[in-house]
């Protein structure tokens, strides 16, 4: 298990406090480094969730310390695991650029994860191997079907991370449950270098997150939550690979809540015929947070709403992941789960914003989509 193997090691602790120190110097570094504190216009942009500038370079903490993850690398894989750092960097650096202020478009960001995760493939050889379907299980294993699913799938669930990076906390929250829940299920199955992997970016994403949580006084940015979703993606595609009977379906139930949120997203902007990457302040976490805001907390306590909307989305983000621990060799299960989890949050979204909308909830009359995107950002 995670806590009794982070524990009895003290060493493994390094990697929290180098998580820490990185991140509080980089804080530190921002007063005076115009490009690392923050860009004006994210004041400005639609999906704004803060008041003031917040420097949004803590992927270079998570990054910094996924490096240092490879001097704990068995050396059976550890030439194997340092190619996948290399290739992860590539990534990292395409949100570097953007987070430091210089633009790089959707489109470039996306070219470089499907570059990353093609490289990854091309390394290590390696690619999930099946869904749990006999039909389709063939074709994934020789590569016809296993490479564009990989290359869909970890390039989707990387940039998801990057739109649940809204509120302080969400993001490197929801890494941690993934990076635990993904040790627990490579400890049943008995892969310990993917418990060792995990344990150690859980304690890295702790690390940050006593500076993120609760007050955000520094933010993963693009670089980060980029980095979060691949390396998270393929450590699980990982433990796939490792042990035949783990469910590709309970791995995507770890990670359930990013995927759910990009996934509605999409169907909302498609509903209104926007851009699938067109951002807007209509996911999950941004609703919460102006819900708060508007009929309890008040439009100016942005710092009191921005991390109790992560507290009150916390259980969503566990619950699934913990059904994939405990169904982690149950394909069918798994799947149902899977899938049924999802019809019930675009269920749960769609009939409370359609009871606002047609003002049976009165009391929230107030609160609906058409409103609150009326609202200011500041």
């Amino acid at each position: 298990m995670i806590l009794p193997f982070a524990i009895a090691d003290t060493s493994l602790w390094m990697i929290f406090a180098l998580s820490a120190v990185v991140s509080g110097a980089l804080i530190l570094i921002a007063r005076s480094v115009r490009g690392l504190a923050g860009r004006e216009g994210d004041l400005r942009s639609v999906q704004a969730a803060h008041r003031v500038v917040t420097p949004r370079v803590g992927g270079i903490a998570i990054f910094a310390t996924l490096i240092a993850t490879t001097a704990y690398a068995p050396m059976s894989i550890g030439a194997a695991y340092a190619q996948f750092v290399m290739a992860a960097g590539i990534l990292f650096l395409a949100g570097l650029i953007e987070d430091l202020g210089w633009h790089v478009p959707p489109k470039g960001r996306l070219l470089s994860a499907i570059a990353a995760c093609v490289l990854v493939i091309v390394l290590l050889d390696a690619w999930v191997p099946r869904i749990g379907w006999s039909l389709l299980d063939p074709i994934m294993a020789n590569g016809l079907l296993g490479i564009p699913l990989t290359i869909f799938v970890v390039v989707g669930i990387s940039n998801a991370f990057n739109l649940i990076d809204g509120v302080n906390g969400l993001a490197g929250v929801t890494g941690l449950v993934c990076a635990v829940s993904l040790a627990w299920i490579a400890d049943a199955s008995g892969y310990e270098a993917m418990v060792t992997f995990n344990g150690l970016l859980a304690l890295g994403i702790a690390g940050f997150l006593v500076l993120n949580y609760p007050f955000g006084w520094i933010f993963l940015g693009d670089a980060g939550a980029y980095t979060f979703g691949f390396v998270l993606s393929w450590f699980g595609v990982a433990i796939v690979i490792g042990h035949p009977d783990v469910t590709p379906w309970a791995i995507l139930l770890t990670m359930f809540w990013p995927i759910a949120d990009t996934l509605l997203a999409i169907y909302r902007r498609g509903l209104r015929k926007k851009p699938a990457m067109q951002p807007d302040r209509l996911h999950v976490h941004q609703l919460v947070m102006r819900c708060l805001e508007i009929y309890w907390l008040g439009r100016d306590r942005r710092h009191v709403s921005n991390p109790v909307t992560t507290l009150v989305l916390l259980p969503f983000i566990v619950a699934p992941a913990w059904l994939g621990v405990v169904l982690w060799n149950e394909p069918a299960l798994a799947f149902g789960g899977f899938v049924g989890l999802v019809a019930l949050f675009f269920a749960t979204y769609f009939l409370v914003t359609h009871l606002v909308r047609t003002g049976r909830l009165r009391r929230l009359r107030w609160i609906s989509p058409a409103s609150l995107e009326k609202h200011p950002a500041e």
